[in-house]
């Protein structure tokens, strides 16, 4: 990138214009990453200040049985496969009682398509989950995709299947089925039927009825920045018009080299793919930072990134950081990296420490719980020992 065309987006980025598609293309060819990521900290810093916020979660996956066969995904299970499951929803009770005594604020739920269970299920688990559980615990269920699968088994349409759902307790859909909308790429990564017209009909319903809910993009697979570009506009274009989003969330496509558990190879974009690398996905957050004004958040699902990446990416424009998590099955039934299945309060209040600003407990619904210390500048000023 040229000087006199850095100048211009550093001068549009200063003045807080919005930015076009031709100005995140050309963002995304710039090989300067400590511009970037000095932009992108420019703008965090104006919306959150010297903040990094995080909650307390829990992620449930209460079955991989799936009719769907998504090219980048190892988690799907068909009937009767060595490691398919299906929780009865007192074992999901169960489980989600095990995690209460962590001071858990929210409960994650995502699961495949399952081709035999009937629709009351998922209404009837969200409703025993919210009865268990303390009310601080916000139940943060389903994706687009399974809503959209909801109305297929279930003959009601969105709004009805949304209806039900948020009087059983649900308080937010989760972000993913998102992955990259543009249908250059999608075909060749998704296989069920929730492309952006069905994906984005959901969120605005959900939207509509006073859900505040996560948006994602899935990348460094086989898309390019042009790709990555364009979801993020079509997301920025829904905001405009809703306001509903709260928090974006860039997640790295996992390239795995073999499923651990049988041998099984289900990624089937391994042939042709790698993974982005630790300054990509440095990259990818300034640019979604810079190009989304309209969302106040944006969050390193650390899980997904490592701990390095995680911590570097609150200085590349994220405010936030994903929680504690336990045994995320969708990410660690693909990843080789050593990245950890449980971080505690205290390890994140170290990452964000670390990185150089004071963490903040939130909830769901990103009212504050807690405020704690900041750095500790006289021990940054100190060389300390390497953290292994």
């Amino acid at each position: 990138m040229d000087t006199g065309l850095k100048r211009e987006l550093e001068a549009k980025v200063v003045a807080g214009e919005r930015l076009s598609r031709e100005d995140g293309i050309a963002l995304y060819a710039c090989d300067d990453l400590a511009w970037l990521g000095g932009l992108a900290h420019h703008v965090r810093t104006q919306k959150n200040g010297d903040v990094v916020h995080f909650n307390v979660n829990r992620h449930l996956n209460m079955t991989n049985v799936c009719t769907a066969s998504c090219a980048y995904c190892s988690f799907q299970r068909k009937p009767g496969e060595k490691d398919a499951y299906t929780m009865r929803i007192e074992d999901a009770v169960r489980l989600a009682k095990e995690m209460e005594s962590e001071q858990l604020t929210e409960l994650h739920i995502v699961n495949g398509l399952h081709p035999t269970l009937p629709w009351r299920y998922y209404p009837r688990s969200i409703r025993a989950l919210k009865e268990a559980l303390p009310p601080t615990v916000a139940i943060k269920a389903f994706t687009a995709t399974e809503i959209h699968w909801f109305e297929r088994i279930s003959g009601l349409s969105a709004e009805e299947v949304l209806d039900e759902l948020i009087d059983a307790g649900l308080e937010s859909l989760t972000g993913g089925g998102a992955e990259i909308f543009d249908w250059e790429v999608r075909q060749h990564i998704v296989d069920h039927a929730t492309h952006w017209e069905d994906w984005s009909r959901i969120h605005r319903l959900a939207h509509r009825k006073g859900l505040k809910t996560p948006c994602t993009m899935l990348y460094g697979h086989i898309e390019e920045p042009r790709h990555r570009v364009d979801h993020v506009l079509r997301l920025r274009e829904l905001q405009d018009e809703t306001g509903g989003f709260h928090v974006f969330i860039p997640l790295r496509y996992q390239h795995d080299f073999h499923d651990s558990r049988d041998g099984k190879i289900r990624n089937k974009l391994m042939a042709r793919t790698t993974m982005a690398t630790g300054a990509e996905a440095l990259k990818t957050f300034a640019v979604s930072r810079l190009l989304f004004d309209n969302v106040q958040h944006v969050k390193v699902f650390w899980v997904m990134h490592g701990l390095q990446t995680a911590e570097l990416a609150l200085n590349h424009g994220a405010d936030d950081i994903d929680g504690s998590v336990v045994e995320y099955k969708i990410t660690h039934d693909a990843d080789e990296f050593g990245t950890p299945d449980k971080m505690t309060r205290e390890s994140l209040l170290d990452l964000i420490r670390n990185a150089g600003f004071r963490p903040v407990e939130r909830n769901t619904r990103y009212e504050i719980i807690r405020e704690f210390e900041g750095p500790d500048h006289a021990r940054r000023e100190t060389p300390q020992p390497m953290r292994v």
